[in-house]
């Protein structure tokens, strides 16, 4: 390879605008056991790189359960927020209710008093014939 083309491949990979074949020929030339003096500083990062490739990690990892709170913690929130509804619901019922009983217990009692009053208008109506026939026989 040559010593301008890799300078210039080097300058282009510390400005990120290589491409992956370029890449892979200063992985190449860096792999090598005769790369320029100059250029020496530059070897261990690119073996690096190639070495860390190449490691995998082997150790078994312990995973915990996830706690599952967040979610029963929702449930008991939809749960007392629908009982709150349905209570509220009901109590509303309930007045409803016991309004309908009040008002069907006060229309009784005017009912009541309203027949008492009408049998009393009977009494009335014979009170104004009678008094029909005597202002009638006067006056004749």
């Amino acid at each position: 390879m040559e010593l301008a083309n890799i300078e210039n491949l080097i300058e282009k990979y510390f400005e990120a605008t290589a491409t992956v074949q370029e890449e892979q020929e200063l992985k190449t030339y860096f792999s090598q056991d005769n790369v320029a003096p100059h250029l020496q500083e530059y070897k261990p990062m690119f073996q690096y790189f190639t070495d860390l490739k190449s490691e995998k990690f082997t150790r078994n990892v312990p995973l915990k359960p996830r706690k599952n709170y967040l979610k029963w913690i929702s449930v008991a929130a939809v749960f007392v927020l629908t009982t709150s509804l349905f209570i509220n619901e009901w109590k509303k019922q309930r007045e409803v209710d016991e309004a309908i009983a009040d008002f069907k217990m006060a229309m009784s009692l005017v009912s009541e008093n309203l027949n008492t009053g009408a049998s009393h208008i009977n009494y009335l109506s014979e009170f104004e014939e009678t008094t029909n026939k005597i202002f009638i026989t006067r006056n004749n």
